[in-house]
């Protein structure tokens, strides 16, 4: 049995397995219930500075607090 073949039957069977646990899992942790503040503050950031772009001291402030 060559190497070829070998692996192509391990991609067709495990691999596959695995990656489709993977994606479902992916999908589990993205929508979990404590990840909705996360969402929420990225989809907003666009928004946070409506007014007037932010200074420079904002910017040190955020970094420094992350």
């Amino acid at each position: 049995m060559d190497l070829y073949t070998l692996l192509r039957e391990f991609a067709d069977s495990w691999m596959l397995l695995f990656l489709f646990c993977f994606f479902i899992g992916c999908v589990i942790w993205a929508f979990r219930p404590g990840s909705r503040k996360t969402h929420q503050d990225t989809a907003n950031i666009p928004f946070r500075h409506e007014d007037k772009p932010a200074s420079d001291s904002d910017a040190q402030i955020k970094e420094v607090r992350s």
